[in-house]
């Protein structure tokens, strides 16, 4: 029988509340995953299809995104997200036609749209077929403007990724490029991607560690684990350091952030992890969103809510993860947070401070100037030059995270901006911004945090 994924399950059910949508579906016999490739069609477990047969003389094309005997591609999987228009598979091996398009995120209603930028799929039976992929949607994607510049991040074992010359046409909508795999299989993605299944493989190592607690602060609306990792004795006295990723869960380089911070901070032989859990106790909520991360999507939950627009007053209803995260900072403070992101067309890594809420002062100007020069002297991959400006006095939207959160306890809080492209100021050609290089900068931050602990409080 063929298996639907969950962004299709919730258009086809009635939709009484994504929770209900999702488990009605588990309930109905269907199987519950990410988004498939295949053409939203029940076929019948009694009747398999006929094999497809050739359409021409020289092409084989399949309605269900597959070629008998040729190219096949697929996204369902973890963080899955592609739909195929069309294949083709010319019988003298030359250019294969991969016609694809971007499956859209739940409506937002907030946001007014249904976003879509992220993809991840994979094309099989490729070995040494040289494709042409094209996403035919790439102009309707909610940053069109950041595919200028952009190259596709392909991978063989989804450990090492690399990037594909890619061109963007601005007339007709359409990101394209070519590439003729060394592997049976190739991977292809908008960055590479931060699984759900990674997730749990990163917080079940780190409660590993004696000095890591591993806190279960509730459920999603899908029914995925809101982790929560606190790392250090919370002892009266000590700072208390949030660091938050994923919010968007497309923004897969903010995880490998948090991984990359995470591991140099359980390690016993460092200075300045130690020093740091000597004054400090670091909670770290290393994937915000699981539900948009398992489905697929560029920036929203199973709800199609955008999380970073949820902070000023969040719902178990419709932004669970949200009110969740914020009781528990209720519960036991903030003395700093980073909310870690990425930005689709900047190519630069930069912090958002706080200007424009209504406690901001030449006090929190310090801070912050002093938080992000010690962050330049930590990395070469960090910049204080470039970013989104300064907002206004009093024009903060206290709906964001950082805002939010800054606001309510009176304390340095920043959205960090990682690039999709790569860092311009340094450079990498063969795999531009990557997992790697994330990793690097989340661990080079620990001494740019350790530099304003005394002036926290």
């Amino acid at each position: 029988m063929q298996v639907l994924g969950s962004k299709l399950q919730a258009s086809l059910l009635p939709r009484t509340g994504a929770r209900s949508a999702f488990r009605s579906a588990a309930a109905s016999g269907r199987a519950v995953g990410p988004r498939t490739t295949y053409t939203p069609v029940m076929a019948s477990a009694a009747a398999p299809e006929a094999p497809t047969k050739w359409t021409d003389e020289e092409t084989n094309k399949s309605c269900r995104g597959r070629s008998t005997m040729g190219v096949f591609v697929n996204s369902n999987y973890d963080s899955g997200n592609i739909d195929v228009i069309n294949i083709t598979n010319p019988r003298d091996h030359t250019i294969h036609e991969v016609e694809l398009k971007i499956h859209p995120d739940p409506l937002c209603d907030k946001d007014k749209r249904e976003h879509m930028q992220w993809f991840y799929f994979r094309v099989s039976n490729a070995l040494d077929e040289t494709l042409n992929c094209r996403i035919i949607n790439a102009g309707q994607a909610s940053f069109p403007r950041a595919w200028r510049g952009y190259n596709v991040c392909a991978s063989y074992d989804r450990r090492h990724w690399f990037r594909v010359p890619t061109e963007y046409d601005g007339e007709s909508g359409v990101l394209s490029w070519t590439h003729t795999p060394e592997r049976g299989a190739c991977y292809y993605a908008y960055f590479a991607p931060f699984s759900y299944e990674q997730h749990q493989d990163l917080v079940a190592e780190m409660q590993c560690h004696d000095n890591v607690t591993l806190e279960m602060l509730g459920e999603t609306l899908d029914g995925h684990d809101i982790d929560l990792l606190r790392i250090g004795e919370d002892i009266e006295g000590k700072r208390k350091i949030w660091v938050l990723a994923r919010q968007h869960p497309g923004e897969s380089m903010a995880e490998y952030f948090a991984e990359g911070l995470l591991r140099r901070l359980v390690d016993p032989t460092d200075p300045t992890s130690r020093k740091l859990l000597r004054d400090c106790v670091f909670y770290v909520v290393p994937c915000m969103c699981p539900d948009g991360v398992f489905r697929g999507h560029l920036r929203t939950n199973a709800a199609g809510a955008n999380l970073n627009r949820e902070w000023a007053a969040p719902s178990m209803d419709v932004s669970p993860e949200v009110f969740l995260v914020r009781n528990e900072m209720d519960d036991v403070g903030v003395d700093m947070l980073v909310d870690v992101h990425g930005d689709e067309e900047l190519p630069y890594n930069f912090i958002v401070g706080n200007h424009g809420v209504p406690s901001w002062d030449d006090k929190a100007a310090a801070l912050f100037a002093q938080f992000s020069a010690a962050f330049c002297a930590a990395s070469p991959d960090f910049q204080s030059e470039r970013g989104y400006g300064t907002a206004p006095p009093n024009s903060a939207n206290l709906s964001l995270c950082s805002k939010q959160i800054g606001e309510r306890f009176k304390c340095l809080s920043v959205t960090l901006e990682q690039p999709f492209k790569d860092n311009a100021d340094l450079p990498e050609r063969k795999q531009g911004w990557s997992p790697e290089r994330s990793r690097k900068l989340g661990a080079a931050m620990l001494d740019a945090v350790l530099a304003v602990v005394p002036k926290l409080r």
